[in-house]
């Protein structure tokens, strides 16, 4: 990489994508002048998640779909994009089983036309943002890198889909190419179908915790913000054609982190209601993060109780942010 280069950031006004070009702001550790961000706006893609800095003059934001191969194109071109982060997806497992069309349109067609166009006209790195929902559900021990993918849900199968699609171009073309699959993020600015924000903005609207089945899932949880962090690392700094998992060291039940969220507004059980499980619901995720923690010295900076506190604080103070998406 050289001293100055443009970065593309697809899916950059989403929860995780937003806190990333926010790092890319606030860093001075990567050659990235100029950040482009491409969102198409969808129901979780906000424009406000970008409003604390899309006025300074380094980040530009263009509303498109990058399944949109002229445009995307137009845009790689009009800006010389250098590098490609890739968090543009459906991600909500939840709707995926109510129509699963949307996450192959997105996810496999669209990071596949990202992948066609980063060929021919990028000389810096691709990264596939992943999930660890690929691997599919252990009861024991952690998924490492080199498992097999079992995903069990049409979201994960078509991010399982759109990793395949990732370690083809780079085999087959030579791509300078990574992906990173991570855990269940937490943090401000999370849309209010996922569970802590959901769980969060309910107790605070007065309902009930809409607790799956007997609440036994487990989750491993990291902060947005710690997330961020290691995929800058992979992108600085991992090798061409790996996989990097990152992970929160904090695996939890859902039942838990009810009760942690109860503690803190002081209400107890009674607030949860146990609703039937989820169609295919996975009962437990982990992965083995032991290659980017070793070879690129990733370690997590937020322990989960003090991000949690900090995350129930956000969503308290700003509900002219999440009230309207409810």
């Amino acid at each position: 990489m050289t001293t100055s280069e443009t970065i593309l950031v697809t899916g950059g006004a989403g929860f995780i994508g937003s806190h990333f070009v926010e790092l890319l702001i606030e860093g001075t550790n990567h050659p990235f002048q100029k950040v482009v961000v491409v969102d198409s706006l969808t129901y979780s893609g906000l424009r406000s998640n970008l409003a604390c800095f899309e006025k300074q003059s380094n980040v530009q934001f263009v509303e498109a779909d990058i399944s949109n191969k002229e445009l995307m194109l137009q845009i790689v071109k009009n800006y010389k994009i250098n590098s490609i982060v890739n968090f543009a997806a459906e991600s909500h497992v939840d709707r995926s089983i109510q129509s699963s069309m949307p996450f192959v349109s997105s996810n496999v067609a669209g990071t596949t036309n990202l992948l066609e166009i980063f060929k021919d006209n990028c000389d810096g790195r691709f990264i596939q943002i992943s999930t660890d929902e690929v691997y599919g559900s252990i009861r024991r021990g952690s998924w490492s890198e080199n498992e097999p993918l079992q995903p069990n849900s049409p979201y994960s199968a078509s991010k399982a889909g759109a990793d395949l699609m990732a370690l083809a171009f780079q085999r087959t073309y030579g791509l300078n190419l990574c992906i990173t699959r991570c855990s269940n993020n937490y943090g401000a600015r999370q849309f209010p179908e996922k569970v802590i924000p959901l769980f969060i903005t309910n107790l605070i609207e007065g309902k009930k915790l809409p607790l799956y089945g007997d609440g036994l899932n487990v989750r491993d949880w990291i902060h947005v913000r710690d997330h961020c962090q290691g995929i800058l690392k992979v992108l600085m700094s991992g090798e061409d054609g790996e996989i990097y998992n990152i992970g929160g060291n904090k695996e939890i039940s859902n039942l838990e982190l009810s009760r942690k969220i109860l503690k803190h507004f002081g209400k107890g059980e009674e607030s949860i209601e146990f609703v039937a499980d989820r169609a295919g619901h996975d009962f437990r995720y982990s992965v083995d993060d032991s290659k980017i923690r070793q070879k690129l010295a990733f370690e997590n900076k937020i322990e989960f109780e003090v991000g949690l506190a900090e995350t129930i604080e956000w969503y308290v103070a700003n509900s002219e942010w999440w009230h309207p998406l409810k």
